[in-house]
């Protein structure tokens, strides 16, 4: 049986340092193959996470954010617009080729199940969305405005927006699983991406899908057993060491804690 490396941070985390422990596995599941994370966190804050290749100036309203307390992150991920805020999020980083396909689409479908089966135990029905309108894979709409292929979706809309970056056989994937939806606070956010038909009408939450609120505690039960059930595998707790907190603390002050960074323009491919 394979063993996997299972974070679950009960304190909400700043967007910065999120997405530098985000990087952080993803590298040490490359230099120590074969290698799987599986993390579940929250944010401290409302967040903004813009993809990797994202232009910030066309799809976020900075001061709309700056007004509302919303802190913006770019992620190491592509994707689109996301905002965090009431929400499990995930991540998985792994270099174990033998168990995740070496394609983007075949791992991200594997994970899709281990989330589907999450959300049936908990009482959502849910299932992997076939199609990706094509007015939102080219446009600048925010990620839950539609369901993208093979994202997963309850009753035609979408309840987890994921994002992978990818070199080789190792990954990083992340997502958002809102347990409940602030739609207003989307829309301004996003700007003018966020208004008309994807001001939140193609996005759904737990909470609104099961009737009543669930807590983060909970939900990550439902699908920490979710991965359980699809990959067959055991965890063993990852308690990050004083060196593995120093190195995310340094990427995170020198890439994520960055407005350079963040508000980059296009930045260059990795």
């Amino acid at each position: 049986m394979r063993q996997w490396f299972l974070s679950v941070e009960k304190e909400p985390r700043p967007g910065p340092w999120n997405m530098a422990a985000d990087e952080y596995l993803f590298h040490l599941a490359e230099e120590r193959p074969p290698l799987t994370f599986l993390r579940f966190y929250r944010w401290i804050r409302p967040t903004v996470s813009l993809g990797y290749y994202q232009d910030a100036g066309r799809v976020v309203d900075a001061d709309f954010c700056a007004e509302h307390g919303i802190d913006i992150v770019r992620r190491p991920t592509g994707g689109k617009l996301v905002l965090h805020d009431r929400e499990v999020t995930y991540s998985i980083a792994s270099s174990d080729s033998e168990v995740f396909t070496e394609t983007l689409r075949g791992s991200y479908r594997m994970i899709s199940r281990a989330l589907l089966r999450g959300l049936e135990l908990m009482g959502v029905k849910a299932s992997m969305a076939e199609t990706s309108p094509q007015a939102y894979v080219k446009g600048d709409m925010p990620c839950f405005a539609h369901p993208a292929r093979d994202e997963v979706e309850a009753g035609g809309k979408k309840i987890i927006g994921s994002a992978q970056k990818r070199t080789g056989g190792v990954f990083l994937q992340h997502g958002s699983i809102p347990l409940e939806s602030n739609r207003e606070l989307l829309a301004g956010a996003a700007g003018p991406a966020g208004e008309g038909p994807s001001r939140g009408v193609g996005m759904t939450s737990i909470m609104e899908e099961l009737g009543r609120p669930v807590e983060f505690d909970q939900a990550v039960e439902f699908f920490v057993q979710g991965f359980l059930d699809v990959f067959g595998v055991s965890f063993d707790l990852f308690n990050p060491s004083p060196l593995d907190l120093k190195l995310i603390d340094a990427l995170e002050k020198e890439r994520y804690a960055s407005p350079e960074f963040t508000f980059l323009r296009r930045p260059a491919g990795r």
